[in-house]
């Protein structure tokens, strides 16, 4: 058996340990921690036992999941010590194929190519004449294949790492050879960060990282919003469409060049320092991975590559994604097994990424791609039929070889479906990620917003909403991402002062009841989901601070406008509007969270959900958190339990001038807890909560000490 699957971690996101002996050899361990799972037992065994078939294949076959995922060293063009080319490509259908382009003048008669029994045509260009390459640095190439109908086609090679693309000739990209002289290639200079504790995620897209009505460059990003990232207290950044898609607009999400990282932002070297820089500031970079499902492009996609239609997606009907518009793949099949996991390493191995968000977890799990299923948390709803149990196969492999060889690196699930056993480690029958993202709550803010008046928020609800995970599975929590402020929908902001955004930010006019309400209750909901949300933090671009207007890229619909592809990062910047106190208090919630750590400490106890008061009061990591939600009523002398005794100091306040409140509270009080049992607490103190306010308190001896 391969090492990989003999080392899996047995730490769980509760910091407990499950005892190697107590492990069941079959996938089942996880019915140890969740005996609901007891009747699915036969699913997770067939499961797990589909994983261990594949890596003792991949380990018989191919020397080990180890070598099987060093695809991208095999494939594709690769220059070797004498300035020789050599080029290998996956292309069952094809009987014959050559490779073409501006070195040869696209000629397909010039350099041809063998095929082997597997179906791979293999190319060595020699060195030229003068002993440099024969295909010059940043030149166009394509592949040119006959089929057996004696059609000849041209596409793009599946493993370039470099296309571009010149609307104004085609919105077809160009494959483009890419070899820098050395002393023009990218060195990497720092190490990769630890694996943080707490992870507190800043989800960016470099082109929209810029106020300017144009594309932002990796260049700029590395300049203008690390330091930025880094000053708001992120150790985590998760890079949105990266991986090269044609369509702008897609969000990233209809890739046709797995292997290229997208030019519209700058050449390859460029995002290396983007990510070397990152690193040298502490910050975990992850890049969000689409093998949900890939474009339909067939000129400079993946799709139709050798003449068929199931060459790395399934067959017909089952190959395409009826909503998405796009490719479904055939996880099941050898080669794209070694392409996936390939790719995965590639980006580890070439640009030193730190992990992955794998997009559309939930499509990949179900047959059904969860396409008019509302899943009700019915275990049921998890195994049978409407499973497809080879994409979970692959992505418990996936997990497994990332985590064998990158041990701090990190990956992270977007499933709405809450499937068990997702966010737990192979060997105990798991898919092996490490968070998951937690859906359901930016989804529950927004139907409060639309629906409920401040009066009708139900408190009991929301702190269930919030605390309902998987014990033992770790999730990043988040009020919105990138989902919430595309067009179509609304930012947080948005939903809570709507036009007035635009007319009553500035510092020169009057605090109407609306900006004031919507200023209190978007770092209120913020701070909430933080600290009782997960075991991680998420925040989207520009929602720190309350940006004002929703996401739309370029395209046909609006004039091809940049108007809305934009972040309007500079309005924090200005002394005389208000968001700048949006963006105060989300540094100041996430450096608190960095001192005391309540994102990798256990679960929230919580000690007061008052419908009336609308007040909530709950304990992690050795602070208290008190929220009074009620829109008019503040609370004096407010009678509160307190596990811990002491004296407790304010270390959060969203009510101070600094974050755009009124100062009601004297932050130097000092609050002395009295020996009486409280609210289900050993001890009690009494506190002032003005209404529409959050307050942290921790232990005075803790409030000097550095972080």
């Amino acid at each position: 058996m391969d090492p990989i699957a003999e080392n899996s971690s047995k730490t769980l996101a509760n910091g407990g340990q499950v005892a190697e002996d107590d492990i069941p050899k079959d996938g089942t361990g996880v019915v140890k921690l969740d005996p609901w799972l007891s009747p699915f037992q036969d699913s997770l065994k067939r499961r797990y036992a589909k994983a261990q078939e594949w890596i003792k294949k991949i380990q018989e076959t191919e020397g080990g999941l180890d070598k099987f995922s060093k695809g991208a060293d095999i494939f594709g063009l690769h220059m070797n010590k004498d300035n020789s080319i050599s080029y290998r490509e996956w292309a069952p259908n094809a009987i014959r194929a050559s490779l073409v382009g501006d070195f040869n003048n696209w000629n397909r008669e010039s350099h041809p190519m063998k095929k082997n029994e597997f179906g791979v045509f293999e190319l060595t260009i020699p060195t030229a004449a003068n002993g440099q390459a024969a295909i010059a640095h940043n030149s166009k190439i394509k592949i040119s294949m006959e089929l057996p109908t004696g059609e000849w086609i041209d596409r793009l090679p599946t493993w370039i790492k470099y296309v571009t693309q010149d609307l104004s000739v085609s919105p077809a990209y160009d494959a483009r050879f890419w070899n820098p002289a050395p002393t023009e290639q990218y060195t990497f200079k720092y190490p990769r960060p630890k694996r943080p504790a707490s992870v507190r995620v800043y989800e960016a897209h470099v082109g929209i990282s810029s106020p300017e009505l144009r594309v932002t460059t990796y260049k700029e990003f590395t300049k203008t919003m690390l330091p930025r990232i880094r000053d708001l207290g992120y150790n985590v950044i998760q890079l949105m469409a990266i991986m090269e898609h044609a369509y702008y607009a897609s969000f990233g999400y209809q890739v046709n060049n797995f292997f290229a990282a997208s030019s519209r932002y700058g050449p390859p070297e460029d995002l290396k320092e983007l990510v070397d820089t990152a690193h040298s500031m502490g910050i975990v970079v992850l890049l969000d991975v689409v093998h949900s499902h890939a474009s339909k492009n067939v000129l400079d996609g993946l799709n139709e590559f050798d003449g068929t239609d199931h060459q790395y997606f399934h067959e017909g009907a089952k190959g395409k994604h009826e909503l998405w518009d796009s490719r479904l793949f055939n996880y099941g099949h050898h080669e794209v097994m070694r392409f996936l996991l390939s790719n995965l390493r590639f980006w580890m191995d070439e640009y030193h990424f730190d992990g992955f968000r794998f997009d559309g977890v939930t499509s990949m799990l179900y047959t059904h791609h969860g396409i008019g299923t509302g899943f009700s948390g019915g275990y049921h709803e998890y195994f049978g039929a409407g499973v497809d149990e080879e994409a979970i196969v692959y992505l418990m492999l996936a997990n497994e070889l990332l985590h064998e060889l990158y041990p701090e690196s990190i990956t992270v699930a977007e499933d709405v479906s809450g499937m068990p056993a997702l966010c737990l480690p192979l060997s105990l029958g798991g898919v092996g990620f490490d968070y998951r993202l937690a859906m359901a709550i930016p989804d529950m803010w927004i139907k409060i917003l639309k629906e409920k008046k401040d009066e009708e928020w139900d408190i009991g609800n929301i702190c269930f909403t919030l605390t309902n995970r998987r014990h033992g599975e770790k999730t990043i929590a988040y009020a919105e991402s990138h989902d919430q402020a595309l067009v179509g929908d609304k930012s947080l902001m948005m939903h809570l002062c709507d036009a007035e955004l635009y007319s009553n930010m500035s510092n020169l006019t009057p605090l109407t009841p609306v900006i004031d309400r919507g200023m209190a209750l978007h770092k209120m909901i913020r701070l909430l989901t933080h600290g009782l949300g997960g075991e991680g933090y998420l925040n989207f671009e520009g929602n720190e601070f309350g940006h004002p207007e929703w996401l739309d890229f370029p395209r046909e619909g609006n004039q091809n406008s940049f108007w809305y592809a934009r972040r309007q990062l500079n309005l924090t910047e200005d002394a005389l509007l208000r968001y700048q106190y949006l963006n105060n208090f989300d540094r100041s919630m996430n450096k608190t969270e960095e001192k005391y750590g309540w994102l990798h400490a256990p679960q929230a106890y919580i000690s007061l959900k008052h419908e009336g008061d609308k007040v909530i009061v709950f304990e992690r990591a050795g602070v208290v958190f008190i929220f009074n939600f009620h829109p008019t009523s503040s609370f004096t002398d407010y009678r509160i339990g307190i596990q811990e005794k002491g004296t407790y100091r304010i270390v959060l306040n969203s009510d101070s001038k600094e974050h755009g409140g009124f100062n009601r509270v004297d932050e130097g009080t000092r609050f002395f807890t009295e020996p009486t049992e409280w609210n289900g607490r050993a001890n009690r103190a009494h506190v002032y909560i003005p209404c529409r306010t959050a307050l942290i308190l921790a232990l005075e001896s803790t409030v000097s000490q550095k972080s």
